[in-house]
């Protein structure tokens, strides 16, 4: 009786086992060189950067993932590398138009599957009321994806421009 109750259930356990051993086991995924990625996604960044200084806005919007999301401080979002170039283009038709990255950093996700550019930047553009140009200080985060051809393109970019220095002292002033 006893030999009995251990095979009904020794034997189930031995027939799972064996076909566990059967099984193929999957190799482990080489871990990603966050490194290698992250000189790739400055790089990108930085000719991003080239390209909309030489006033060539086909070839900054080139840097952009199929599905881009464009957040431009206050304007209304754009989707897309067509609206990404029809921005770029009016952006661009200023002709003081110059930008400035400093201060990048890029966190490179440990799967090599999304990457995070930082960035602070120096906007040169003609002041639409005074029609001189004028210096705009800020941000820049874009999120970046691997594509299916090896190349890393923005996905997401996100500018926000901060304000002047006397314009964030006031409150502080107030508060004593």
């Amino acid at each position: 009786m006893i030999k009995s109750k251990t095979m009904s259930w020794a034997a189930p356990i031995l027939m799972a086992a064996s076909l566990t051993a059967c099984a193929k086991m999957e190799p482990a995924k080489p871990a990603a060189d966050t490194s290698k990625i992250a000189d790739a996604v400055k790089a990108d960044a930085q000719a991003a950067v080239a390209a909309l200084n030489a006033h060539d806005a086909d070839k900054a919007v080139s840097h952009d993932a199929p599905s881009i999301i464009g957040m431009f401080h206050g304007a209304p979002n754009l989707s897309g590398p067509a609206e990404d170039l029809a921005s770029t283009k009016q952006q661009l038709a200023d002709p003081a138009f110059h930008l400035t990255i400093s201060n990048e950093n890029v966190d490179v996700a440990s799967g090599g599957d999304m990457a995070i550019y930082r960035a602070s930047y120096t906007a040169t553009l003609t002041d639409p009321k005074t029609k001189k140009p004028m210096t705009e200080l800020g941000n820049w985060v874009v999120q970046y994806k691997p594509q299916a051809d090896g190349s890393w393109k923005m996905a997401l970019s996100v500018v926000a421009d901060t304000p002047a220095a006397s314009a964030t002292a006031a409150p502080a002033a107030e508060k004593k």
